[in-house]
């Protein structure tokens, strides 16, 4: 396989990574944390990394904007569920 044809099939994986984490808002962030080491948040972060490394400024809200298809606030007060236990994000 080329490297052209890898990268668009990368892509569309994410592309429907993405949409399917937009559509299952019932996952909270912690439950995807905890059962598979990253959440929305730390995808978001690795878009933002990709992009500075292509010379690309993105910030932190935008990247997440991307991943969430909102405004990170407007997607906690919508759907945050358990606002109790802290949730940290290393980037992994």
């Amino acid at each position: 396989m080329d490297d052209k044809t890898r990268t668009e099939l990368e892509a569309a994986a994410f592309r429907h990574l993405v949409a399917h984490l937009r559509e299952r808002t019932d996952v909270q962030n912690l439950d995807l944390m905890n059962l598979a080491g990253f959440c929305r948040n730390c995808l978001s972060k690795w878009y933002r990394a990709a992009a500075e490394e292509k010379g690309v400024a993105l910030s932190d809200p935008e990247a997440r904007e991307v991943v969430y298809g909102m405004p990170y606030e407007d997607w906690k007060k919508r759907y945050q569920k358990d606002e109790k236990k802290p949730h940290k994000h290393d980037g992994h």
